[in-house]
């Protein structure tokens, strides 16, 4: 009797590695990551009213089966899926599994530490020889992955990089006139920003609207408001004093009127038959 052996089944995110035991490189990517996170939230949720998407910081992407596993994967320092749920079967993901969810992130961005060279390696799968090797990052973006947009910044260079996936192939993107990269599909732009943030002043990766407006993150929108509170009352307060100003006025008026009454009345002239 023959009996078929059936493959075993794809693992999903909870039984792969969620992290392949490298250290962070730098003290700028948590905060960067964060910075992109926190003021991309309202536009996503304008784009996602039904909270239909992920992002994932510095976390894998699989996108083949490999021994160990964790080879099998790259990791973005930041990326973005549309039209997935923001966790799987109720549970936080650990990881990103293209084969059972076979959706690409719309944008993958890496904040380099050294010149760029891993973010730009193009190296495939095969060898000349048709031996498996380990590829580059950006030939698995771009040819496994076809992940739209693609974003390297070099953190000390202050230099970004943005690449779109035309016609089978990622192609360099040019700024606009402030600077900044449109990522149409998001209806945002992405661009350099100087300025501080958790106690680190330099240059930040940042969003715009499509109209060059920065898109603020939470602690700037609060003292945005706090701002035109402050406004606000400032303005109340002006308006409250020319009130008091005007009522002066015409009390000092009225009074000025009484007394040129009492004068005609004492000189016995009735102001009120001439």
């Amino acid at each position: 009797m023959n009996i078929s052996i059936l493959p075993k089944a794809f693992p999903d995110h909870t039984q792969l590695p969620e992290s392949d035991g490298t250290f962070v490189k730098n003290f700028q990517e948590h905060p960067q990551s964060l910075i992109l996170t926190d003021s991309i939230g309202p536009i996503l949720q304008q784009i996602h009213p039904d909270g239909q998407y992920a992002i994932g910081q510095d976390c894998g992407i699989y996108w083949r089966e490999t021994e160990p596993a964790e080879k099998g994967a790259e990791a973005p320092d930041w990326f973005y899926v549309p039209d997935v749920p923001p966790k799987l079967d109720g549970q936080i993901r650990r990881s990103y599994v293209l084969w059972r969810e076979h959706l690409a992130p719309l944008i993958a961005i890496e904040f380099a530490s050294g010149d760029g060279s891993e973010e730009r390696d193009k190296t495939p799968l095969y060898n000349k020889a048709g031996e498996i090797q380990k590829p580059g990052k950006f030939w698995v973006y771009e040819r496994i992955m076809r992940i739209p947009f693609y974003a390297i910044f070099e953190v000390r260079a202050n230099k970004l990089e943005v690449y779109h996936f035309t016609d089978g192939y990622y192609q360099i993107t040019t700024p606009n006139d402030r600077g900044h990269y449109p990522i149409p599909l998001l209806g945002v732009e992405l661009g350099l920003w100087e300025g501080s943030y958790q106690n680190q002043t330099q240059i930040w990766l940042r969003w715009w609207d499509l109209e060059g407006n920065l898109l603020l993150i939470g602690a700037e929108r609060a003292e945005l408001e706090k701002q035109r509170a402050e406004q606000a009352e400032s303005q109340l307060e002006q308006a409250e004093s020319r009130l008091e100003q005007v009522e002066s006025e015409l009390e000092r008026e009225r009074r000025e009127k009484q007394q040129l009454l009492d004068l005609l009345r004492a000189a016995g002239i009735d102001p009120d038959n001439p």
